[in-house]
């Protein structure tokens, strides 16, 4: 069976692929005792891992302390309920594809299961989200610019730009090359520093706590019911690799590991993240900021480790999380416009209006809660089980699985809907104040 091309809406992040790239598919598609397992390229389990946690592990670790200062040490167990919660909603991606093969990308699931509005419902919560993130790429970017020059700004014709808006339409012209190109192979590579990054980051945080006087002093508080929607937020922010999973599973070699993969990349990536958000909130207690690199004394080389650790990477993922918008924005085009002075166009109009939205919402802690509770819960727990649900008609039947599922789809929507409403209410403050 020829593999098909994927989908404009689908996440075409560019991934590390072994045996001749990705470009290279298998004519695979094998019957086991489980299912029908898909399988259509020639990425090895190895790989796979390091392209998953690349997903996994973004910039969610350095907003963890926060959330747990938000919420309080109990919080905790929110955080490792969320890593299993979308542990198993990954697995359930995996079921229905193995449903049918022809199930290349995200979206082919929505309309697998409920037809073109469900591919235009998936679509819209994967790019919104995937929009958002980027944007707060460049916000977290004029954050610790500013930390480590704050004294930097100029003025134009009377009008005063500080620090942290100029540092955000450099960052953006400093993108804008990066996502001009329309080969990313190049970047997957630069992107999977991630998972290095996050290390070198969490390691430059114990440094400073244990060696540069800031210690590990501060006890916190049990819990704070009133920042517990904050908290599952952020938490729920850390795991919205969901739509990579299809793009991840039908790359493998051997589609039957692809649950191993899932199950060590989360594993790792959970434990990463309690990491920071103990050390992180015994550092800093309650003060700790919505990034903890803000809270880092500047003069510091492990500190300027950290920043620049956290600097380098979100330039390297911005075009990357971008790719799949672009995309699909330039396929409503080509039929009509000459194919690369419009991609020029719709890319640089891209990167423009994500440093807009940048400058008008510059907090990242609160953007971040936001995508966290409306949108990664949304794509990462609530559409895989409901997809699920329809695909295998398992809805029809009363059974354990099927009570499990309505229950965390009831809980998702419980978390959206207050995470949400303490999130825009957070914006809406720190727009007034």
């Amino acid at each position: 069976m020829e593999a098909e091309p994927r989908d404009a809406h689908s996440v075409t992040i560019p991934l590390l692929l072994g045996d001749n790239g990705d470009e290279k598919q298998t004519k695979l598609a094998k019957k086991e005792t489980e299912g029908l397992i898909v399988s259509y390229g020639n990425t090895s389990f190895f790989n796979t891992c390091f392209n998953g946690l690349n997903a996994l592990s973004g910039v969610g670790i350095l907003s963890i302390p926060h959330a747990i200062a938000s919420g309080g040490w109990l919080s905790l167990i929110l955080l490792f309920a969320i890593a299993i919660a979308t542990f198993y909603t990954g697995m359930l991606i995996k079921r229905c594809m193995d449903k049918d093969p022809n199930i290349r990308s995200y979206p082919d699931i929505g309309e697998q299961a409920f037809g073109s509005k469900g591919r235009m419902v998936v679509s819209v919560f994967m790019n919104m989200e995937l929009y958002l993130v980027a944007t707060g790429f460049l916000i977290l970017e004029g954050d610790n610019l500013q930390n480590l020059l704050p004294d930097v700004g100029f003025e134009i014709a009377g009008l005063s730009i500080g620090g942290k808006q100029m540092f955000v339409m450099v960052v953006g012209l400093v993108i804008l090359p990066t996502i001009w190109l329309n080969n990313l192979s190049i970047l997957s590579y630069i992107s999977a520093s991630g998972v290095l990054a996050s290390m070198i980051i969490l390691g430059s945080i114990l440094w400073a706590g244990t060696f540069d006087g800031i210690g590990f002093e501060h006890k916190g508080t049990l819990i704070n019911w009133n920042g517990i929607p904050t908290a599952v937020s952020l938490y729920a922010f850390c795991y919205c690799a969901h739509p990579v999973f299809p793009t991840l599973y039908t790359s493998m070699k051997n589609g039957r590991q692809f649950s191993k993969v899932l199950l060590l990349c989360f594993s790792l990536c959970t434990i990463t993240y309690a990491s920071m958000a103990v050390f992180g909130y015994m550092m800093f207690g309650p003060n700790v900021q919505s990034q903890i690199t803000l809270n880092l004394p500047v003069g510091k080389v492990s500190s300027k480790v950290a920043i620049c650790t956290t600097l380098v990477n979100p330039i390297a993922k911005y075009a990357l999380m971008a790719t799949p918008i672009v995309n699909s924005i330039e396929n409503r085009f080509r039929s009509h416009y000459s194919k690369r002075p419009i991609s020029f166009l719709i890319r640089t109009i891209f990167v423009i209006s994500t440093v807009i939205v940048a400058l008008a919402l510059p907090f990242f802690g609160s953007l971040m809660s936001l995508v966290g509770a409306f949108l990664s819960i949304t794509a990462s727990i609530i559409l895989p089980c409901v997809c699920y649900l329809k695909i295998t008609e398992t809805y029809r039947k009363l059974a354990f699985e099927m009570m499990i599922i309505w229950g965390i789809v009831v809980l998702g929507i419980a978390i959206a809907i207050s995470g949400t409403y303490t999130s825009v209410l957070e914006i809406v403050g720190n727009l007034k104040a």
